[in-house]
């Protein structure tokens, strides 16, 4: 009887308490997820990225927000103006060492999370263009991407490289904008560096019949591999049409990136979200390239060190971080 009163007391403080203190409650984030230009793949993401985690986890308001591209997104990032952002693998690596062209800044704020797709090179012109390789461009129109994007810096870099960059007439406009501009005849080609197939693409070939270029064969030649991190693949035939046919190109990689005071526990929940089966499910129903977003793949092609936050999830998924992405914060 005794111990039964006891227990009943005993209950009866534990209600008391926790009535007293009532439920723990999540912590409120606001973050800022940088995107793209309007009609590329980075702008795509950031959207259903912000949507999705809103939507699962009612404590984390998430705003996607308009940006020129990776380059831009990594000093952005770096800077924690965003706190989260897409960038390519190249331009990270060498924003983060100081290597960025013109701009000896380290920015040195970014961290990696997650390789999210390969972005291929797609240089577009007329079907009926005398252009037939990169070469023929001298003396043409070419809208590059937006001033700050990775199109822009990886244009610049390829065309430097074999050495016409000087000897056209580079136009800095994004992808939709570039698309508008080719239709009405005042480019003679236009650059993308984004995920196949790509909407501004399919607006152009919609009222004037395109070709790619094969970007591939003159990077091979011309040791283009061996000066920066970006690797050959295919845009599969008929990617844009019927009867046309595959072509060589180079491609980076796309990582979701993060400032490196997020805090752990932040941007480890997100990496659970995201990269959770239905995650992928919800990513790949925006736009079928983020398919390339898997376990699988995890940090690819990732040169910048993980976020802490990010290599404890790839730990727990059973992935070994190699020496130059362990963190080092």
């Amino acid at each position: 009887m005794k111990r039964a009163i006891r227990l009943g007391l005993l209950a009866a403080l534990v209600l008391s308490l926790g009535l007293m203190t009532g439920p723990v409650m999540a912590k409120e984030y606001n973050i800022k997820i940088g995107g793209g230009p309007t009609g590329g793949t980075f702008n795509t993401f950031a959207n259903a990225m912000a949507v999705y985690i809103s939507k699962k986890h009612p404590n984390i308001k998430a705003t996607a927000v308009g940006s020129g591209g990776s380059v831009e997104n990594v000093k952005r990032v770096s800077r924690n103006e965003s706190n989260f952002g897409l960038c390519y693998a190249v331009d990270s690596d060498l924003g983060f060492r100081g290597k960025l062209p013109k701009d000896p800044t380290k920015y040195t704020g970014l961290r990696s999370m997650g390789y999210l797709y390969g972005a291929p090179a797609q240089l577009i012109v007329r079907a009926d263009s005398k252009i037939k390789s990169a070469m023929d461009l001298v003396g043409k129109r070419v809208a590059v991407g937006n001033a700050g994007s990775g199109a822009a810096a990886s244009a610049e870099r390829f065309f430097r490289h074999i050495g016409i960059w000087d000897k056209f007439k580079p136009t800095f406009m994004g992808y939709s904008a570039a698309a508008n501009a080719f239709k009405d005849g005042k480019i003679d080609a236009f650059w993308v560096l984004v995920g196949y197939p790509n909407r501004s693409v399919i607006e152009a070939s919609v009222q004037v019949k395109i070709r790619l270029i094969d970007v591939g064969i003159d990077a091979e030649k011309t040791g283009f591999y061996k000066a920066y991190a970006y690797s050959p693949t295919v845009i599969p035939a008929g990617t844009y049409g019927k009867g046309m046919p595959a072509c060589k190109t180079f491609q980076d990689s796309t990582i979701l990136s993060v400032n490196k005071d997020m805090p752990e526990e932040l941007v480890y929940t997100i990496m659970k979200t995201l990269w959770s089966k239905e995650g992928m499910a919800a990513m790949v129903a925006a736009k079928k390239t983020f398919k390339a977003m898997t376990l699988e793949n995890a940090f690819r092609g990732a040169s910048v060190p993980l976020h802490k936050g990010a290599a404890k999830f790839w730990i727990e998924m059973g992935k070994k971080i190699p020496d130059k992405l362990k963190p080092i914060d």
